[in-house]
């Protein structure tokens, strides 16, 4: 077979590993924590890049994970909520799980455990599916039962299909958002790499990085621009009606692109440059921050039923 799935053991974490043994490409997903993606290396000549800022060793995400979130599940929420409390068919809700009182970011599943329900490995490609059944006492803020079935697939050509599908297993109508929160790094300081996506609106924020309610016209990276002194922290609508990859970067020191195909569910660009500048999160959400408040991009499931949020990645890489 031309795809493989390995398990193992490194840094103290357990590790499971997609490859294409034909071109080396390697996708490895810690679903200990929030179904983690930590790794996407590909081969440029004789070296080996990961294109994933992840975690070098189980301490360092002890110590970083909730500063950074990097690569994590985001549900059944994304980003900030106002003061950690919304309102749900009437009745108000205080989310329990905070970095600190009324600091609420990111959802309930990013340092919990996913346990692996399926993999296989073919001639075409290389699939693992996690899953996370979410127990309504878990939070007091968010007592609905759902599941989270995450699934990674890589393909050949550098291509990883990410996707989620999130059950409502509760007994009334629930409130979600998805999302990816995945840090890409190159080498190269991201001041050198060209961002490019179909942006129609940006998500105006206020001076807490929470959505006003405002949608205002924005087109500044249709046609890419380097990144060279300029701060990212903000949410952007997505043009979907161009056609993809709706986002790229493009780093080309190295003579490398990064494009992103993301489904119809995410038409929320999350991008966020951190101090160091050496990597970018671009994150892929369904719904805007806050949007348990402000509603953009909120998504009502009925009981029972089920929505799929999913992305493709893909990296071509030229000689450097």
């Amino acid at each position: 077979m031309k795809f493989s799935i390995h398990s193992r053991q490194e840094n103290g974490f357990d590790i499971i590993e997609l490859l294409d043994m034909e071109n080396g490409t390697q996708v490895e997903v810690i679903p200990a924590f929030g179904a983690l993606l930590h790794a996407f290396k590909i081969r440029q000549g004789a070296e080996t890049l990961n294109l994933i800022d992840s975690y070098k060793d189980l301490q360092d995400l002890k110590d970083n994970l909730k500063s950074s979130f990097k690569s994590v599940k985001l549900s059944p929420y994304a980003c900030r909520m106002k003061d950690a409390t919304y309102t749900w068919e009437g009745k108000s809700y205080q989310i329990q799980k905070n970095l600190n009182p009324g600091k609420a970011i990111h959802g309930l599943l990013y340092d919990l455990p996913f346990t692996i329900s399926h993999q296989e490995a073919s001639n075409e490609h290389a699939t693992v599916s996690l899953v996370y059944k979410y127990d309504p006492a878990t939070d007091s803020g968010y007592p609905f039962a759902f599941e989270c079935l995450a699934a990674f697939t890589l393909y050949p050509n550098n291509e990883l299909k990410v996707s989620t599908v999130i059950v409502n297993k509760s007994n009334s109508a629930i409130p979600v958002v998805d999302g990816w929160h995945p840090y890409f790094t190159t080498g190269t300081p991201v001041d050198e790499w060209v961002l490019t996506f179909a942006s129609k609106e940006i998500v105006e924020f206020n001076e807490e990085l929470l959505p006003t309610g405002k949608l205002l016209p924005y087109t500044d990276f249709v046609n890419g621009k380097q990144l060279k002194g300029i701060e990212l922290d903000n949410s952007f609508i997505l043009d979907q009606s161009k056609s993809q990859p709706l986002a790229n970067i493009y780093d080309p020191k190295k003579n490398i692109n990064i494009s992103f195909y993301p489904g119809n569910h995410y038409p929320i660009l999350q991008i966020y440059i951190p101090p160091h500048r050496m990597s970018m999160a671009v994150e892929n959400l369904s719904g805007a921050p806050d949007a348990f408040n402000n509603g953009i991009g909120l998504v009502k499931l009925a009981v029972n039923e089920s929505r799929v949020f999913d992305t493709l990645i893909k990296i071509t890489a030229g000689m450097a």
